[in-house]
């Protein structure tokens, strides 16, 4: 998947406009234009499409986790300058405020159950020896999970 695409699906879950785009931008104390978002936006055979590099999706998540939860007193949390499927899917967790249960429903309304184990598997350091790495099937899934729940089936 790309950051574009992960962009796509999560403004279409939620609804935001383009403008709420911008303003999550801004709560990760980050500007950017409308046209900048637009271009973010296009698909994926659009000339015009710009890609979305991986601090800049880590800087929305961030200010999509500020927007849900508010922003952290103190030092603003890092900027990740490489971001993975496993830190996506971490940051998704934390901005809805997700439990193991919640999470395991969400892929269980994706019609793809994942046990227990191999859910915390997703979230562990990449050095121990039961980290799982997140494939792009996992978390194309999960949001289109997070879409039903959020959004509804008739979306």
């Amino acid at each position: 998947m790309t950051n574009n695409d992960i962009l796509r699906r999560l403004r279409y879950a939620f609804d935001f406009s383009d403008g709420a785009l911008v303003s999550l931008f801004a709560l990760a104390d980050v500007s950017v234009t409308r046209e900048q978002v637009a271009d973010w936006l296009r698909r994926d055979e659009d000339p015009a499409l710009q890609p979305l590099s991986d601090e800049l999706l880590a800087t929305f998540l961030n200010g999509f986790i500020n927007q849900k939860r508010g922003k952290r007193e103190g030092v603003e949390a890092k900027v990740e300058a490489r971001l993975n499927n496993n830190g996506i899917l971490r940051k998704l967790k934390i901005a809805l405020n997700l439990q193991e249960a919640d999470m395991l429903e969400i892929m269980e309304l994706a019609e793809m159950p994942l046990g227990k184990a191999e859910l915390t598997a997703l979230f562990r350091k990449p050095d121990h020896r039961h980290y799982r790495e997140c494939k792009d099937q996992i978390l194309r899934r999960f949001l289109q999970g997070v879409q039903l729940k959020y959004r509804g089936p008739g979306g």
